[in-house]
């Protein structure tokens, strides 16, 4: 990058230098007193020739007219855009010296009279303005905005204010994490902060990122998963918990997964898997009403998605011999099932071979909301058996249009199973990719006595994705990962 201004951003610094030369500071001051826009929109009158009350509000210069003695803009925070009309025989030197000075970018002050114009365009009439950043950075073309897209992943602060809906997105991001929060208060659930700094990386089947500690001298981990330590706090005697956390996981990027994301875990003593699915039918059915205007069918794609509860649920087998069209315990029906889809048979755990025809077969034809319940035992060994059916877990996944988007146990508190299980590696998996990683401190904590449980996990960026109808991850994450610019 050079350190030579280009033409562009040369003439933004005459204007800077001007703007000082007028006794001004062009980076701002306080401003008070001021107003959201949608506010002074509201409070305008809806009659021409009528005048309103006097506003104050403040944003940045979207549309700039830089001639003639009448100047129009529009300015815009984040709820929304205004225009501003500013005459020449209205105001003194200083402050058209102040006009003559500004680009569209640059952040304003405007104090005024609201009116209806004759096109019937809510406008405030300066009476006074301020300069409250002078920006330096030339804008993208006004009329399509930033159009190649790693320009607007790496420059999110100009995706935010220029590109179309971005910032409404965010804004919805945001009030889909308070709703979740609200829901969980109503439900009498507190939350918390656990380490991001792991000696395990347990709780999921992941890979994790490694480092190291240097004034202990340690291996850590950052977290994988939240499950851990937020049962440790159950055990403690808080029965409902959640946290709302960023976990990392050093695997791929794709439409549907970056390795640095957010999600929610959560418990309930005395409940089951099922006392999850009533509470992730609150959870989600809530937020799509926030997201979406009181609304619980949404958009997704060309097709809607209904969020009104109760969500449809299935069992993982009968979903199995209905799409891979065999039994899941017909081991030589799943093994050419497996041979037909190109999926390795050989020293391989049954079940996770079970588990990738599944995933093959079934999960792009969930349309959903549906609950998938009573998984393989095998596949899940922080979870509790079904009575009578040692096979079986109950644990649960919902889909959204082959979208993972919550995934719920029964929580196993046995401590002498969990200690079994945990030496009990699957076939098939390497031990950075499996779940039963030993932690001895958790089995100490389980033998204090967890009580029954529920818990469950909600990838916030897939539901998000959902809710906004968005197509991929990278979009309603404010900074995914990319790889470092060249400068």
């Amino acid at each position: 990058m050079s350190d030579t201004p280009d033409r562009l951003e040369a003439a933004r610094l005459d204007k800077l230098a001007k703007i000082e030369q007028l006794g001004l500071d062009p980076w701002g001051q306080r401003f008070d007193g001021h107003i959201h826009i949608d506010q002074a929109r509201d409070l305008c009158p809806t009659e021409q020739g009528v005048d309103g009350q006097t506003v104050r509000v403040a944003g940045r210069l979207m549309r700039w007219s830089d001639s003639g003695k009448l100047r129009f803009a529009h300015v815009q925070d984040y709820t929304g855009r205004i225009q501003i009309m500013i005459s020449k025989n209205d105001s003194d030197e200083k402050l058209w010296g102040l006009i003559e000075c500004l680009d569209r970018g640059d952040i304003v002050g405007v104090e005024g009279i609201l009116r209806v114009t004759k096109t019937g365009e809510k406008t405030v009439f300066v009476k006074h303005m301020e300069i409250l950043c002078k920006s330096l950075a030339q804008p993208p073309e006004k009329w399509h905005g930033l159009e190649d897209m790693e320009t607007r992943l790496r420059q999110r602060y100009s995706d935010l204010i220029y590109s179309e809906g971005v910032l409404e997105r965010m804004l919805k991001r945001l009030k889909i994490i308070e709703s979740v929060r609200s829901t969980l208060r109503g439900e009498e659930f507190f939350e918390v902060e656990t380490p991001v700094l792991h000696a395990i990386a347990g709780g999921a089947a992941a890979r994790p990122f490694k480092t190291h500690h240097n004034a202990l001298d340690i291996p850590l981990f950052l977290r994988i998963a939240l499950e851990l330590h937020l049962k440790r706090l159950m055990v403690g005697g808080i029965e409902r918990v959640y946290e709302i956390g960023r976990v990392f996981r050093n695997e791929g990027v794709d439409s549907t997964h970056n390795p640095e994301f957010t999600m929610i875990e959560l418990y309930q003593a005395y409940g089951n898997y099922e006392s999850m699915m009533d509470l992730s039918e609150k959870i989600i059915s809530n937020a799509a009403k926030v997201a979406n205007n009181g609304a619980t069918v949404v958009p997704w794609g060309e097709k809607t998605i209904d969020f009104t509860p109760p969500f449809q649920r299935a069992k993982y087998g009968d979903l199995f011999r209905e799409h891979a069209g065999c039994d899941m315990h017909d081991s030589a029906a799943v093994a050419a099932k497996a041979k037909e889809l190109h999926i390795a048979t050989e020293n391989r755990h049954p079940d996770v071979i079970i588990n990738d025809v599944f995933e093959a077969t079934v999960e792009e034809a969930l349309v959903g909301p549906v609950f998938v319940i009573d998984y393989p035992a095998s596949m899940c060994p922080l979870t509790k058996r079904k009575n009578g059916q040692p096979e079986i877990a109950e644990r649960f996944e919902l889909f959204v249009d082959g979208l993972e988007v919550a995934n719920a146990y029964t929580e196993l508190n046995d401590p002498r199973l969990q200690e079994n299980l945990f030496k009990t590696q699957l076939q098939g998996l390497a031990e950075e990719d499996s779940m039963a990683k030993m932690d001895h401190d958790f089995v100490r904590a389980l033998k204090v006595g967890m009580p029954a449980a529920g818990g469950m996990g909600i990838g916030i960026d897939r539901l998000v994705m959902l809710l906004t109808n968005t197509q991929t991850i990278r979009d309603v994450i404010f900074f995914p990962l990319l790889k470092p610019e060249v400068f």
